[in-house]
């Protein structure tokens, strides 16, 4: 794993006046790159960070990191060098377990850091998937499943070179979810809001419910029109709802 903290986060709107933080953990196979589009409606004084896992874009000469904790360390140490400011975290599909697992990191060594999580078109983490880990995830049955998602899936399997490129990350990414194993009554102690789209076929809101015991604080949960890329076209509410959740700083 790299030891460069700096090359897990992108800030796509960097400067000293941010007075609040968005830090945004992409799904299986995604990149920093997925959360542009969020960062560009976002609010002035909100900083919005990408974490950029190893193996694709910038750090695509690295080894990958096969395993779901391992990417919360190395974000949680990247996030621990960054200025202290009110915080919230966003985590699609993958990135919501390892955003819950970084959460549950920087409690110990920096509470306080984060303000708020909210996991966005995921299964809670004691109630993972048990068709997936019993799938072997090849080519075929990973663009099987990017089919079913729809949305980004389909965009990139229609542009066969950058399916090429990206599947490398889409297999460690699979094989890393279906080894993540949930510690036994694993919990944050921050807020936690469940964030679905109505027609997400993997995610939905029947699924939300079950994270509510992964957090001693408020539980709340959010279903959107669309299916399990609805983040784009829901930009608008969902910065509203970050927003509301750093009461400290005050945002035009």
């Amino acid at each position: 794993m790299s030891t460069d903290v700096g090359a897990w986060t992108m800030s796509f709107n960097p400067g000293r006046d941010a007075r609040a933080r968005l830090v945004c953990f992409p799904h299986a196979g995604g990149s920093a790159g997925a959360f542009f589009p969020l960062a560009r409606a976002a609010p002035p004084g909100l900083e919005v960070i990408g974490v950029q896992y190893p193996g694709r874009q910038w750090r695509r000469t690295e080894a990958a990191v096969t395993d779901l904790h391992g990417l919360a360390r190395g974000a949680a140490d990247a996030l621990l060098a960054e200025r202290a400011l009110p915080t919230a975290f966003l985590g699609h599909s993958m990135g919501a377990l390892v955003a819950f697992e970084t959460v549950r990191l920087l409690e110990r060594e920096r509470p306080g850091a984060v303000g708020h999580l909210f996991a966005s078109g995921s299964r809670a983490p004691s109630r993972p998937r048990e068709e997936d880990r019993r799938t072997r995830w090849t080519d075929e049955r990973i663009v099987a499943e990017m089919r079913a998602l729809g949305g980004t899936g389909d965009r990139l399997i229609a542009d066969q070179e950058a399916l090429r490129q990206a599947l490398p990350a889409l297999r460690d990414d699979y094989r890393a979810l279906a080894a993540y194993r949930c510690q036994p009554g694993a919990r944050v102690g921050v807020p936690l809001t469940v964030l679905v789209g109505r027609e997400d076929p993997k995610a939905g809101p029947e699924h939300a419910v079950d994270w509510q015991p992964h957090t001693r604080a408020a539980f709340a949960f959010r279903a959107f029109p669309g299916g399990h890329f609805f983040l784009a076209e829901n930009a608008t509410e969902l910065l509203g709802l970050v927003q509301n959740s750093l009461v400290a700083p005050q945002f035009p």
